[in-house]
């Protein structure tokens, strides 16, 4: 499964690109807007930090306009995807771009009927929202097992991309149940590696070690 980091702060996805373990970026208004940056130098400093898939969101609703911010966002590099919402408009727009060979995300994804209307149109991702669903009573994972169950049904190109991931628990889940991708914010990044077993074994080998007086060096 591949991991992608959500944020559009480019100091924090220096930091974490340079493990080697983040395959793409995904952005949204509301990141971009906490940047404090113009959008497009924000998203062409990402995409030369990571070689990964960079998703930059339409603020547009209408298709029309959509396609027009799409093609904008798409020529800042060959990384970009274009984000777009999960509504009629927002998939008109996904299957001009699909034709166009604009690669998108279709976002906001709550549901396993709104999936399948998103692979149908052709995006190259979809976002379903677990973390959100999961506030709201339902179980974000059942969500992710349905739509994997129905891509595989009909051979889907359309690659599921599991989104609203707070906890390690969330990014289990997603990878269990076959998802190609995650993102998840830096916070739960870093918390992908800790567990306090691993933590008291490291520091009880270097007591013993320091124990020894020996040098590797």
């Amino acid at each position: 499964m591949l991991l992608f980091v959500d944020t559009a702060d480019t100091e924090v996805i220096r930091e974490l690109a340079e493990t080697g373990l983040v395959d793409g970026v995904t952005t949204n208004p509301s990141l971009i807007a906490k940047a404090g940056r113009p959008m497009a130098e924000v998203i062409a400093e990402i995409c030369a930090t990571v070689e990964g898939p960079v998703s930059a969101e339409v603020a547009a609703v209408e298709h029309e306009a959509m396609l027009r911010e799409g093609e904008k966002l798409a020529a800042i590099a060959p990384n970009v995807v274009v984000k777009v919402p999960l509504t009629y408009e927002g998939l008109k727009a996904t299957a001009e771009f699909a034709r166009r060979g604009v690669q998108t995300n279709v976002t906001l994804c709550f549901s396993a009927t709104q999936a399948l209307l998103a692979a149908k149109a052709g995006a190259t991702y979809v976002s379903p929202f677990v973390g959100r669903l999961d506030d709201h009573g339902a179980d974000g994972t059942d969500l992710l097992i349905e739509i994997r169950t129905i891509f595989d049904n009909y051979d889907f190109d359309t690659e599921i991309l599991a989104a609203s991931l707070r906890t390690p628990a969330h990014v289990k889940a997603a990878a269990m149940a076959g998802c190609d991708c995650a993102t998840l914010p830096p916070a739960t990044f870093r918390e992908l590696v800790k567990h306090p077993l691993t933590e008291k074994g490291l520091d009880q080998f270097l007591a013993d070690w320091a124990r020894t007086g020996q040098s590797i060096l």
